[in-house]
């Protein structure tokens, strides 16, 4: 049995119109594909107010949409963010999704519903694999950012090497690349507070410019990882 999750997706309306077009198809006829392939009482003059951005299809019908569009789901949704919409633009249901991490579905829907991921290392690597993302866009989709802020801050005032294992844990990179990341943000922040230290300087003050790169720490961290 299938779980099921109501709340509308990010429907893209203008990128619906186009791919409608774009087949020479008239609302009645995605009306009518609907009806005829999926079982679902939908209008022409429903089409045209998803269309008009004046109503949003739910989760089934969007499916069912990308069907008689003959494209897929992603292509009629904004862009992804969270890891519902990140799983709806795959077109996998989430206990079909949660088979892939090795996960009760009923687990993975309440972290999906709460936007806090709690899976391990394994489950981590495997959903950034079932859903194609990035590091960056795990760490976005799974509502972490704060929790990597809160680390790396750790790491370049502190011993950088006593972070690489937590922040494994949070994100699929590969570690001796992790390892040189870190070691060049510890660089980077001491630097700073070489440059920046005075005789006359209270002993918790960072100075301006560390605390600058404090509050931009995982800006830095993804500039550092693209290289």
């Amino acid at each position: 049995m299938r779980v099921q999750h109501n709340p509308s997706p990010p429907f893209n309306a203008p990128a619906a119109r186009r791919l409608r077009e774009a087949l020479g198809m008239a609302p009645g006829h995605v009306a009518y594909g609907l009806r005829a392939q999926y079982g679902m009482q939908v209008t022409p003059e429903t089409v045209t107010a998803w269309e008009r951005g004046l109503a949003v299809p739910g989760t089934r019908e969007l499916t069912a949409l990308a069907g008689v569009l003959w494209c897929s789901p992603g292509e009629l949704l904004s862009t992804a963010t969270s890891l519902r919409e990140h799983r709806i633009a795959r077109g996998l249901a989430p206990d079909e999704l949660a088979r892939r991490l090795g996960m009760d579905a009923h687990a993975y829907l309440r972290m999906e519903e709460s936007g806090r991921w709690r899976g391990n290392e394994r489950q981590t690597t495997a959903l950034a694999g079932a859903l194609g993302l990035s590091p960056r866009e795990l760490l976005a989709a799974t509502g972490r950012d704060e929790e990597l802020a809160e680390l790396l801050r750790g790491a370049v005032t502190s011993r950088w090497q006593a972070y690489v294992r937590p922040v494994g844990r949070m994100l699929p990179l590969e570690r001796g690349h992790l390892q040189d990341v870190l070691q060049q943000l510890h660089t980077d922040y001491q630097s700073r507070m070489v440059a920046t230290l005075s005789w006359g300087a209270a002993v918790d003050d960072t100075g301006e410019p560390g605390r600058e790169f404090l509050d931009r720490i995982v800006d830095h961290f993804w500039e550092l990882s693209r290289g």
